[in-house]
């Protein structure tokens, strides 16, 4: 076979694998089109007990750290602003409507070290495990940030909610 013919071939085979990652990414979406879209910010948060830059690495299904949430902005890494209010926490992903965690809906906030597409050094990531809407139709899930200086917002969080520590994700 001559060199244009080849290249056509791995053109074509890459043209396929693209599309069965669309597909498979849009099968993923339907599955997933029963979980309620999360809370947007209230108006009033109460007083702000910090703002922190952060690498939002997903948002997976509670206890299967392989299962990524797509809907409502969380199917995707993203820089984030992460505000820490009284009321809750605001996670401000950038290119996405911003998503509210209650106080209410935490479940659990502690350290991690792994995730879908993300292994960091031990306890690099910080796991906000908490109840994505309402019963009967609520899901539980875990989200993971990255940041340069943890300890802060984790102090913040502590204020609103306990931190745990022992559990590495």
């Amino acid at each position: 076979m001559n060199r244009g013919v080849l290249m056509g071939l791995v053109v074509l085979l890459l043209a396929v694998l693209l599309l069965l990652m669309y597909l498979g990414w849009r099968a993923r979406q339907k599955r997933q089109g029963s979980i309620t879209r999360p809370d947007s910010a209230p108006a009033a948060l109460g007083a702000i007990l910090g703002v922190f830059d952060a690498l939002y690495v997903a948002t997976t299904v509670a206890g299967e750290p392989l299962n990524r949430i797509t809907i409502g902005g969380l199917g995707y890494r993203a820089r984030a602003t992460v505000t820490v209010a009284e009321s809750g926490i605001v996670l401000a992903l950038r290119g996405t409507p911003d998503v509210f965690v209650s106080t209410a809906a935490l479940r659990e906030v502690t350290r991690a070290t792994w995730t879908i597409d993300r292994v960091v050094e031990r306890d690099g990531l910080i796991l906000l495990a908490w109840t994505l809407g309402a019963s009967p139709t609520e899901t539980r899930v875990d989200s993971y940030l990255r940041l340069n200086e943890p300890e802060q917002l984790l102090d913040a969080i502590n204020s609103i909610f306990p931190v745990t520590t022992g559990r590495t994700a």
